[in-house]
């Protein structure tokens, strides 16, 4: 038996839990997609509903009150969170691939995932500090 791979304890191997990774990744990816579409399907036909233009310009994002106006059925809170969903899938992405290489113990992938999250977060932040 010195010719066979070794099991870990769990019973998978590390490309089994690396093709496990990229189905969980790809799963993600659809079912993100899928919402922000839904999303935003449901924002334009509330906005021809409302009689809307889409060339018009709409209201900045308010996340404070995103809530309560998806609960009133405004067309631009389903825009902006379906925008926000399109914007959050890749980083989303970003994230699992970190989970599922620090899964692996591969820590190089690791902290190139990291160093990808920080590189977002200081766009994000210096998107929020630039006024219009």
């Amino acid at each position: 038996m010195s010719g066979s791979a070794q099991v870990p304890i769990d019973g998978r191997r590390s490309g089994d839990r690396a093709v496990a990774a990229e189905h969980a990744i790809g799963r993600l990816l659809i079912a993100m997609t899928y919402v922000a579409v839904g999303l935003l399907v449901v924002g334009v036909v509330l906005m021809i509903a409302d009689g809307i233009s889409p060339l018009s310009v709409g209201p900045g994002l308010d996340l404070g009150s995103l809530g309560g106006q998806l609960l009133a059925l405004d067309p631009a809170a389903f825009l902006w969170l379906g925008l926000l969903v399109v914007v959050a899938t890749p980083i989303g992405r970003v994230v699992v691939a970190g989970v599922a290489y620090a899964r692996q113990a591969d820590w190089l992938m690791v902290a190139i995932s990291l160093g990808i999250l920080a590189i977002i977060a200081i766009g994000v932040a210096g998107a929020l500090t630039v006024t219009v």
